[in-house]
């Protein structure tokens, strides 16, 4: 039902977990934990999945903080949960012990941060587009203006979709390349012309440890390849169905 990785196990006094799909309420294509609100799911069946997430993480409900993600740099400070709308972002950092950063993939990767010494953590959503765009560079930064120090913070990527399981074409590629040409590194040649397979993870990796990082650790899980584990995006839109769920990832300081 959750995977978490030893290096932010270490970290004294913070949890967290990368969840699957597993051990939820909901039904149909959206079972069982979908914790995704942005989805056609029952919203009351999201709003229980979200409940036991916590519960396994021994938090409250109420204490899960998660923003309206955007594929955007953006990084918004969290000091308790949302008064009104959650803001668009795609990332947060706090100190605040108690309150859990949650982040919502289908196949994007989802990195979960932590400076245990600082007392500063921070979670943060990085598809393609996000990664090249600097939302990690942002999130580094934001936990620094915080009092972190950038060679002290754990870093964990989570499931995520793998490079076997990611062709792109051609338009993507030259957005790669254009915006960054290391990230041709990352790419392989497919077995149709013009296409390539992109590894999302190791770039992603890549831009924490320009940002200043030096632990940093994935996961070998491939969301698009593991349906009975993950929800994936390209996995339901390659199988035509109308909608897909959303899996959770969070961290949060022990009070």
């Amino acid at each position: 039902m959750m995977l978490t990785v030893a290096s932010l196990n270490a970290v004294s006094r913070v949890r967290h977990a990368f969840f699957t799909r597993q051990g939820g309420v909901s039904e149909g294509i959206y079972a069982s934990l979908n914790c995704g609100p942005g989805s056609d799911d029952d919203a009351k069946r999201v709003v229980a999945n979200r409940a036991k997430a916590m519960q396994l993480i021994d938090r409250p409900a109420e204490s899960l903080v998660t923003v309206h993600q955007i594929h955007s740099a953006r990084v918004v400070p969290v000091t308790g949960p949302w008064s009104g709308p959650s803001p668009e972002a795609d990332a947060m950092v706090t100190t605040e012990p108690g309150v859990a950063l949650g982040i919502l993939t289908a196949d994007c990767a989802p990195v979960l941060l932590a400076d245990g010494q600082a007392r500063v953590i921070a979670a943060a959503h990085a598809g393609w587009r996000g990664a090249v765009g600097g939302v990690l560079d942002a999130t580094v930064a934001a936990m620094v203006e915080q009092g972190a120090k950038a060679s002290n913070i754990v870093a964990a990527v989570g499931p995520c979709i793998q490079q076997r399981s990611y062709e792109v074409g051609p338009d993507m590629v030259a957005d790669l390349i254009e915006a960054d040409p290391h990230n041709e590194n990352y790419l392989l040649p497919a077995r149709r012309e013009g296409h390539h397979m992109f590894d999302l993870a190791a770039c992603v990796m890549h831009r924490l440890q320009l940002a200043g990082l030096r632990n940093i650790i994935g996961t070998p899980c491939d969301t698009y390849a593991e349906p009975d584990r993950f929800f994936s995006f390209r996995r339901s839109t390659h199988n035509n169905e109308p909608d897909y769920g959303r899996q959770l990832s969070a961290i949060t300081l022990e009070p």
